[in-house]
């Protein structure tokens, strides 16, 4: 049986397969290397729990997708709205990356492969700052897989 393998390379593949992602990794957070920055745009992902049905297993997995955040050393003072550093590129292209795998599980290639969404995910943005400060957004999915188990 290779669901774990199965499930983690296929959500792999899918970020990987997005421009604005660099790296994936999957496991414990602190023990990537946040400082080191030619690892980002970071997908970074966490099987959290595997719940079993009669058929089916729904793993329920822990996805964050974030980016450094740059400041201009020059001041902006003719957009405040946007202000001085990249944080909106950041949000908009890390939010995209989540959107787009979730819309392929829930209607398109990876849904008709039978990895499917069983709930309604909501992300979460985020700002942080560990070696570098990071922006991005994080959300829980719950993919439903079958369960190929045979029991003979």
């Amino acid at each position: 049986m290779t669901h774990v393998y199965d499930i983690l390379e296929i959500i792999k593949d899918e970020l990987l397969a997005s421009p604005s992602v660099n790296t994936v990794t999957y496991g414990d957070l602190s023990e990537v290397d946040l400082d080191k920055t030619t690892i980002f745009p970071l997908s970074h992902m966490l099987i959290d729990s595997a719940n079993y049905k009669e058929r089916t297993v729904v793993f329920n997995i822990n996805l964050l997708c974030a980016d450094i955040v740059d400041y201009n050393t020059k001041k902006a003072n003719h957009e405040l709205f946007y202000g001085n550093d990249n944080l909106q590129d950041v949000m908009n292209t890390q939010f995209q990356v989540i959107n787009s795998l979730i819309m392929k599980l829930m209607r398109g290639d990876l849904f008709e492969m039978n990895y499917q969404v069983t709930t309604q995910p909501t992300a979460e943005p985020f700002k942080e700052r560990f070696g570098n400060e990071l922006a991005g957004w994080a959300v829980n999915i719950s993919i439903e897989v079958p369960n190929g188990i045979s029991i003979c």
